[in-house]
């Protein structure tokens, strides 16, 4: 397995230095719905997302593989997950190798070491999730976009950003000068 080399670093100045990933479900009329989300922990912004009615490694790497196609981290930087089956993955961990990005993964047992990615998680199911039930996994795949990249993403305030949205975040470190 990987080393844990994030080591709850979670605090960063530069997007695409470090992302970390998870995975969580919901509940529908239907069965389980699964959601992996990739997030920029610079800008704690959902950059990648999966969901689907399976836990299998594809969920991860679709994830992943809309994260790259949405940002080009140079090569190094860090990839952090919990130990899960999905990321210990030979088709997940090709897809780290083929983008140049570094595997971290948590300590055994140890869910402060993604502490980040299960606070949007428990954000995500006290805002949406746990206010209605969802009949189909479509309808709560629905919600669960709009969610993410229309709200959480453009108009969700976070105090650890100086209570800016992810995106006014990015849009402010873009456009300061360098020192």
């Amino acid at each position: 397995m990987h080393p844990n080399k994030l080591d709850r670093a979670f605090t960063l100045a530069e997007i695409d230095t470090a992302w970390a990933s998870d995975i969580t479900y919901v509940e529908t009329g239907e069965g389980w719905l699964y959601l992996a989300v990739v997030m920029d922990l610079a800008s704690r912004r959902v950059i990648g997302w999966s969901m689907g009615d399976h836990m299998r490694a594809e969920l991860v790497v679709d994830a992943l593989t809309m994260a790259c196609g949405h940002r080009h981290p140079a090569p190094g930087a860090l990839h952090h997950s919990d130990r899960g089956s999905q990321y210990a993955s030979e088709a997940f961990q090709r897809v780290l190798r083929q983008r140049g990005l570094a595997c971290s993964m948590s300590r055994r047992g140890n869910c402060y070491d993604n502490a980040v990615v299960e606070s949007f998680f428990g954000t995500l199911k006290t805002e949406l999730v746990h206010r209605q039930r969802w009949p189909t996994r479509r309808s709560a795949r629905s919600a669960i976009h709009d969610y993410i990249e229309i709200f959480y993403n453009r108009r969700r305030r976070h105090s650890h950003l100086g209570y800016l949205s992810p995106a006014e975040f990015e849009a402010r470190l873009i456009a300061a000068p360098a020192a």
